[in-house]
């Protein structure tokens, strides 16, 4: 069984950090771009960050470039999303998805998605 399983999520305060991980498993992940996606309360999900299978491409939303950071691990089956510099707008429910194409991620198109997990961040 194909998944996608993110960990790392929990309560900081503002200005502090974070790293938020996703492990795949069920299958080889080396040929999928992989992307964060969040969703807070009330609001439609949005784009945070993508990478390429090869991990030479990373793409992210403008209200995160310079304080987040993607990043796959030596295996391409685990992704990280380090976030630096938090700010309570961050709060969201935060998710992994998989494509085999970018672009088609990028538009929020996946082959495989994630449970998410929580990040809140206090004022």
């Amino acid at each position: 069984q194909v998944q996608l399983v993110e960990s790392g999520g929990g309560l900081v305060q503002a200005g502090g950090s974070l790293r938020v991980s996703c492990a795949a498993s069920g299958r080889t992940f080396s040929s999928y771009a992989m992307a964060w996606f969040r969703q807070a309360p009330g609001k439609e999900r949005e784009f945070v960050a993508a990478i390429s299978w090869s991990g030479d491409n990373t793409y992210y939303a403008a209200s995160v470039k310079g304080r987040f950071t993607i990043s796959t691990g030596n295996a391409k089956n685990t992704v990280y999303l380090q976030m630096n510099s938090l700010k309570p707008e961050d709060t969201a429910v935060y998710y992994c998805a998989a494509h085999p194409v970018l672009v088609r991620l990028l538009r929020g198109q996946y082959d495989y998605w994630g449970q998410g997990t929580q990040v809140t961040v206090s004022s």
